[in-house]
């Protein structure tokens, strides 16, 4: 397993190590589970980006999609 630093003044230290007190987790838990969650919002945000630009514009109605739907 891999060991990282994080380096950061000791105010803000002070702060993620309170604020991941209050989650119930680790330092090392929480900063791997933020670094995972900006990693998942980035892969997000890029696929919506490629279905803005493949959107061709057709829309459906909520009832258009429950008829096609059978129900």
């Amino acid at each position: 397993m891999a060991t990282m630093t994080v380096r950061m003044s000791d105010s803000d230290a002070e702060l993620a190590r309170k604020f991941a007190a209050f989650e119930g987790k680790s330092f090392s838990d929480f900063a791997r589970d933020a670094i995972f969650e900006k990693i998942e919002d980035y892969d997000d945000l890029e696929e919506l980006r490629k279905a803005v630009a493949e959107d061709t514009g057709e829309r459906y109605s909520q009832d258009e999609v429950l008829k096609e739907l059978g129900l």
